[in-house]
């Protein structure tokens, strides 16, 4: 059985501000297969590397007295936010943020690291990949929220094959995974001839954005699409998906892990390739059955979980500590 991708989540998210330079250095210091930037899009059409196109938890911007008069509320995939959001910024503006822990009560050792690095475009990660990563290095481009872009006048398929080229990526090296929540945005970046793997990313439950837009309370749910049925249409479709641990894990009421899941012989027996995100050593993170105390902060047995989705076969892991990551599932 060949060993998974180890692919920093946000950089070393668990040990810098997520989607910093300083993260993606350490990522990369700490010998991962891949980095997975989220981008998202400005008021000048630039790639953003945010998790969320609402910024307050990961930036200082609600510090910042000359933009206090853009905190606004907007509906999002069918969830209402409220905060300050990429799409009211230029990137001008934007590069004058400085990224902060999202998780300063869980993560006090990354959040003293707060307002050191700038906020960072595709580019800049593409970039830095490239340099530090020698060609052996990928990137996992995640393209976040593109139905409400697009809803908006944004093309991010567009976007995204226009970066690419520019950077000189999407050509088959260095190695690219791009991938979504979105089936639908795949298709219009693979139709742009980038080269790449493409990878449709599931959450536990719920409906795609696009498919939810297209056909309201009649669309397929996540679930569904995890199942054999749902398997065999995304065949073709794209080349892999990546699920939420606690889909391969299945635990039952107790949070016991069981094997109930069928998703990965589902998925290899179709060539679809798996990957899971995301593997974080917390307990506020773990499965029930591998918690140590109370503490949310403390680490559990990260390493009997991780274990199990190891040994389970799956072919990439989403980890914000990657020298843990690393550490295990090379072995």
């Amino acid at each position: 059985m060949s060993r998974p991708l180890v692919i920093g989540h946000r950089g070393a998210s668990g040990y810098r501000p997520e989607h910093s330079r300083s993260a993606y250095e350490l990522a990369l210091a700490m010998g991962v297969d891949a980095v997975e930037p989220d981008v998202v899009v400005s008021r000048d059409g630039v790639l953003v590397v945010r998790h969320e196109n609402e910024i307050s938890g990961t930036t200082d911007v609600a510090d910042r007295p000359e933009f206090a008069g853009r905190r606004t509320t907007k509906l999002i995939d069918g969830v209402q936010w409220s905060g300050w959001f990429v799409e009211d910024f230029t990137w001008g503006e934007l590069s004058t943020l400085r990224c902060r822990e999202r998780l300063p009560k869980l993560r006090p050792g990354s959040a003293a690291h707060d307002d050191r690095d700038p906020v960072l475009r595709l580019r800049d990660v593409l970039d830095l990949v490239r340099v530090r990563g020698g060609g052996e290095v990928g990137v996992v481009l995640e393209i976040k929220h593109a139905t409400f872009f697009a809803d908006r006048g944004w093309d991010v398929a567009e976007l995204v094959a226009a970066e690419l080229g520019a950077a000189g990526w999407g050509q088959g090296a260095p190695p690219l995974t791009i991938e979504s929540f979105e089936q639908t945005v795949l298709g219009h970046v693979r139709a742009r001839g980038v080269s790449a793997t493409f990878v449709y990313l599931l959450e536990a439950s719920g409906a795609p954005a696009d498919l939810v837009a297209r056909d309201g309370v009649d669309a397929a749910t996540y679930a569904s699409l995890a199942a054999p049925e749902g398997l065999d249409a995304l065949r073709d479709a794209v080349d892999g998906i990546s699920v939420h641990k606690r889909m391969l894990l299945a635990p039952d009421t107790r949070g016991r892990v069981t094997d109930r899941s069928r998703i990965i012989p589902d998925a290899h027996a179709r060539g679809l390739s798996v990957f899971t995100w995301t593997c974080r050593p917390e307990n506020a993170f773990l499965t029930p059955q591998f918690r140590n105390g109370l503490d949310r902060a403390a680490r559990g047995d990260w390493q009997g979980e991780w274990a199990l989705l190891r040994d389970a076969g799956v072919d990439g892991v989403f980890v914000d500590h990657p020298d843990l990551g690393v550490d295990l599932f090379r072995r």
